[in-house]
């Protein structure tokens, strides 16, 4: 590990393998719908960033592991920002899928 490594961010691919080996996760992502519907990660579920506070998506146990990313990145930090201040203490920035190069699902 290098020096400026926190430079580059969070490898959604490698983050995506830790989701799935771990037990109980969910993997949020909160584009918008017509975005999650041309193309997401299997096995995620859509809350929109826009309607986050209000998502029935959303477990109701506060520290379950939830891996968040959105596009670029950015919509994810700040959902996890906001989950955070929703009481979620186990919320995680995983990046962008456009930067995923695993299987999308439409």
């Amino acid at each position: 590990m290098g020096f400026f490594d926190f430079l580059r961010g969070s490898n959604i691919n490698q983050e995506v393998k830790e989701f799935q080996e771990t037990s109980d996760a969910v993997l949020l992502d909160v584009r918008t719908p017509q975005e999650y519907q041309d193309g997401h990660i299997p096995g995620s579920v859509n809350a929109p960033l826009q309607t986050l506070g209000s998502e029935d998506s959303l477990p109701a146990d506060r520290d379950t592991p939830l891996f968040v990313y959105c596009h670029s990145g950015a919509r994810s930090s700040q959902a996890v920002s906001l989950l955070t201040r929703m009481g979620y203490t186990n919320a995680k920035n995983i990046g962008g899928i456009a930067a995923y190069t695993g299987k999308v699902e439409r």
